[in-house]
C-alpha cells in the first residue's frame, strides 16, 4: 500500500481509541489497583510523573501503532478481516512478545492478563475502526 491510500483520520481516530481504552482499563474503574501492585507502584508514583510526557508519549506510540495496523490492513478493509487481524496481532503477536519478557523478567501472571488484556482489546478496536470506516 503506497501512502497516499492510508487514511490520517482513521488513524487518529484509532490512536484515540486506543488512549481511551487505556484510560478506562487502567482506570480506579477497572485495573489500577491491581496494575500499580503489579508493577510495584503506588498512586504517589503516578502523581510524581510527568503527565506531558506519559499521555503525550502514550498518544505519539498510539498513533505509530494506529499507523503499522493501517499499512498492515491495507485500503478498505473488510469489516472481518480488520477485527480478526487486530485481534490476532494483539494475541499471538504482542501478546506473546510480552509474556516471553514477563516469564524471564519473573513479573506477576496478574500484570501479564492486566497489561495483555489491554492490548488484545486495543489492537481489536483498532481493526474495528478500520473495518467499518468508510
Amino acid at each position: 500500500m503506497d501512502l497516499s491510500q492510508l487514511d490520517f483520520v482513521a488513524v487518529l481516530l484509532a490512536a484515540m481509541s486506543s488512549f481511551m481504552l487505556g484510560g478506562v482499563w487502567y482506570s480506579p474503574w477497572l485495573f489500577q489497583r491491581a496494575w500499580l501492585e503489579g508493577c510495584g507502584l503506588t498512586e504517589l508514583d503516578l502523581k510524581a510523573t510527568n503527565p506531558t510526557w506519559v499521555f503525550g508519549g502514550g498518544f505519539v506510540l498510539s498513533l505509530f501503532i494506529a499507523f503499522g495496523l493501517s499499512l498492515l490492513l491495507g485500503p478498505h478493509p473488510h469489516l472481518g478481516v480488520a477485527v480478526g487481524v487486530g485481534f490476532a496481532v494483539g494475541l499471538c503477536l504482542v501478546s506473546s512478545a510480552l509474556g516471553m519478557s514477563y516469564i524471564y523478567e519473573q513479573r506477576p501472571l496478574k500484570l501479564f492478563l492486566i497489561n495483555s488484556g489491554y492490548h488484545i482489546l486495543q489492537f481489536t478496536l483498532m481493526g474495528l475502526i478500520f473495518g467499518l470506516w468508510p
